[in-house]
């Protein structure tokens, strides 16, 4: 019921915040505004899964060509009292893995290439609990509306900053068109992941406590998350946007952050700390 509850009040701000740049566009680009508002928050709920996994090129993983990952992800989902979800392979070398999709009943894992190659089974076990646990947690649904409309919010403010810059008109209101550049082009985006930081911190938290558990084994997730890190600084994602990095069990844009203060993710210190402290 909580989680379907901040699923609405995300939903009511980031499409206030789509109408918002609309208005800057007069009454035409408002009702132009909300018309997409309204296709896109039920696009977001049923398709929002799909429209990530098309962003990062995922594929539906071969069950002959990846049989010991879907072995392990049956182990861990029948420990977690769960339904096997869909398994999906991101083809990039960076180590990473993120779950989306609507529901228990409709659950995606994604698996980058490079996890599957840089972490030994326990690890790798560590690293399905903790996306399991999103399942379970009901956190997938939130998680991927949220990085989606924020996508689109970013998407929307960068054509209105190119709006403004090119848009023309006459001299005395090239005044307003930089306040709408700057309003609409860092502003906007800014709020959107703000929103989006102000659950998926504690979200990771607890995902990371949870997960451990039901394999009892914080070790080797906290052994996972450090060569996780590693490989996100190393290899930063080419694929996707800035926008969706909160569905990732590490920030795969790490090395291109300049503020952590703005990262969708906890400090990894303090989540493997935390890890490293618990007893099951």
């Amino acid at each position: 019921m909580m989680n379907q509850f901040k699923t609405l009040i995300l939903l009511a701000v980031l499409t206030a915040l789509l109408l918002f740049v609309g208005s800057f566009f007069g009454t035409g680009g408002l009702i132009t505004a909300a018309i997409f508002a309204v296709l896109m928050n039920f696009g977001a709920y049923w398709f929002s899964d799909k429209i990530v996994l098309l962003m990062y090129k995922a594929k539906e993983a071969n069950k002959s060509e990846y049989s010991d990952m879907y072995k392990l992800v049956k182990e861990v989902a029948d420990d977690a009292n769960l339904p096997m979800p869909k398994l999906y392979v991101v083809p990039s070398e960076q180590a990473n893995a993120f779950a989306t999709g609507r529901n228990e009943k409709h659950a995606v894992v994604a698996f980058t290439k490079g996890i599957l190659s840089l972490l030994n089974k326990e690890e790798l076990k560590g690293v399905i609990a903790h996306e399991m646990s999103h399942i379970k947690n009901k956190d997938i649904l939130i998680t991927t509306v949220v990085a989606t409309i924020a996508g689109v919010i970013s998407y929307l403010a960068a054509m209105a900053r190119w709006g403004a810059i090119f848009g023309g008109g006459r001299d005395e209101d090239r005044g307003n068109n930089i306040i709408s550049l700057l309003i609409i082009g860092i502003l906007t985006p800014i709020i959107a992941m703000l929103i989006q930081l102000a659950i998926s911190r504690s979200r990771e938290y607890f995902a990371d406590e949870s997960g451990a558990r039901t394999i009892k084994n914080p070790t080797a997730l906290a052994s996972a998350l450090e060569k996780l890190e590693k490989s996100a600084q190393k290899n930063p994602m080419r694929l996707g946007t800035q926008a969706t990095s909160s569905l990732f069990i590490v920030n795969p844009f790490s090395a291109k952050s300049m503020l952590g203060l703005f990262s969708t993710h906890p400090p990894m210190e303090e989540r493997i700390r935390r890890l490293r402290a618990m007893r099951v």
